[in-house]
């Protein structure tokens, strides 16, 4: 069914457009061993939120920036193993422009080489971790995307794959969210897919199943 009243996208894009999952665990594996953290992304990971809010938590203040700077150099170099989510590249380019904007928490360089990796089109808007003072699960960034396309919030839907995600467009206001995959960990969402193969634009959000 066509979701009422929606008039634009704003996509999470790890997890919902991109699957960046072992490659991002690869990137993470090879950082911990370099700094002599006792950390596992594949089990201890928090999905969604940005990954200097992570590594805050993990390393001494003095190093704090110089860790993050490493991170995303291995991030970046191993986004080639990303891959699109099914479905999601056939959504993102029968878009019209100014409907979509990808919000993510992953930094500019590495949301951009993901995206690019796994086959998107040039998002027309981008919200990234660069962008906010707080990240997800504040509503922070969902507002930004919603700027970005100047269309009010409730007038937009969200695809998600996390709790936090789910949480920041909840506090956002968004219109409609819909969850993708199985990592939700039973956040509330409008309508749930497997992949974006159930999401299509006819004039607006169509949900097979809704």
């Amino acid at each position: 069914m066509t979701i009422p009243g929606i008039r634009a996208i704003l996509f999470d894009s790890d997890g919902v457009l991109v699957d960046s999952l072992e490659a991002a665990a690869d990137a993470w594996d090879a950082w911990a061993a370099r700094y002599g953290v006792d950390f596992d992304f594949r089990t201890q990971a928090e999905h969604g939120v940005r990954a200097a809010d992570t590594v805050a938590r993990l390393v001494d203040p003095a190093i704090f920036a110089e860790a993050v700077s490493a991170l995303e150099d291995e991030e970046v170099a191993g986004s080639g193993a990303t891959v699109a989510i099914p479905g999601a590249v056939a959504l993102t380019s029968s878009l019209p422009a100014g409907s979509w904007c990808v919000v993510t928490s992953a930094t500019r360089p590495l949301a951009v080489a993901r995206l690019g990796a796994a086959g998107h089109p040039t998002p027309p808007a981008l919200v990234t971790a660069d962008d906010v003072e707080n990240g997800k699960p504040a509503p922070d960034p969902y507002l930004a995307g919603a700027a970005a396309l100047g269309i009010p919030i409730g007038e937009c839907a969200v695809f998600e794959d996390a709790p936090a995600g789910v949480a920041a467009a909840r506090a956002a206001g968004a219109g409609f969210v819909v969850g993708v995959g199985d990592h939700l960990e039973g956040a509330v969402v409008d309508a749930h897919v497997d992949d974006l193969r159930a999401a299509s634009w006819d004039g607006g959000l169509v949900i097979a199943g809704a």
